[in-house]
């Protein structure tokens, strides 16, 4: 590799740079925000096309931006959302040979707060039980479908998790949500083919506590559906860690299938 020529900036530097200012373009406009054509960009900055084909590659490593290539080519803007950031969290804790125990053990200390939050929101009922009221009754009616099942009984979580009115808590607690959620839907789906889970009385008892802590968040007892919230969150975990404390956390739900099902045959 040949030395830069002096006074010239390197193209690394010219792309990061580039990227750094589209970044922050992109984080700071609405959801409609719309990239420039390459042709354009090259004018607007004055850099070469390898330097703003750089630029976007790294934005697109980021998750930030998708590259079409061809006739049809061009960027396609991606805001990042809980469930990017679970996926570059992930990469982290797959990388430090995090157990799903560990991140079952951090919800069990994050995730019933947002009960409690919930339960004191002013507005709770005309934002967060009518959501998630829905939610049980359609959880009921899938009760023996197991896939089906878990994730609308996750989708719960979800809600609970929506409507905290802190966003960094919100944010933070989500992410850790949407890679929990990611473990336990591929563990549901290997286990239902084998028949397995969940089963009806399980299925039957996760709506009834379901039920149990959207009563207590629309009667605003914040203490009684934080604690209720955490027994219950633990019980559910139970299922998954009884089979899989040890597993290590994997960043997409691909990965978590392979992984699962791998541990699956390994017990059999």
């Amino acid at each position: 590799m040949t030395a830069a020529k002096r006074g010239r900036v390197p193209q690394r530097r010219i792309a990061e740079t580039v990227a750094s200012e589209l970044r922050t373009r992109i984080l700071a406009g609405d959801e409609n925000y719309r990239l420039p054509t390459q042709d354009q960009l090259v004018q607007d900055f004055g850099v070469s096309y390898p330097s703003i084909r750089e630029a976007l590659r790294i934005l697109e490593t980021e998750g930030l931006v998708t590259v079409r290539r061809g006739n049809v080519g061009g960027a396609e803007v991606h805001r990042p959302d809980e469930t990017s950031a679970a996926y570059h969290l992930g990469l982290a804790l797959q990388g430090a040979r995090v157990t799903l125990g560990d991140l079952a053990a951090g919800l069990r200390t994050l995730e019933p707060l947002c009960a409690a939050a919930c339960a004191e929101r002013p507005d709770r009922d005309e934002t967060v039980v009518p959501a998630l009221t829905e939610n049980v009754e359609k959880s009921a009616e899938l009760i023996g479908d197991g896939v089906a099942f878990t994730h609308t009984a996750r989708e719960f979580h979800d809600i609970i998790v929506s409507f905290t009115p802190n966003l960094t808590i919100r944010y933070v607690v989500s992410t850790l949500v949407t890679l929990w959620s990611a473990q336990e839907e591929a563990w549901a789906e290997a286990l239902t083919r084998r028949g397995e889970y969940p089963s009806e009385a399980e299925a039957t008892e996760a709506v009834r506590t379901h039920r149990r802590i959207t009563r207590e968040i629309a009667e605003g007892r914040a203490a009684e559906a934080e604690r209720l919230y955490r027994t219950h969150l633990a019980a559910t975990q139970t299922l998954v860690l009884q089979r899989f404390d040890n597993g290590v956390v994997n960043a997409t739900s691909t990965g978590a299938r392979m992984a699962i099902q791998s541990g699956l045959r390994s017990q059999i």
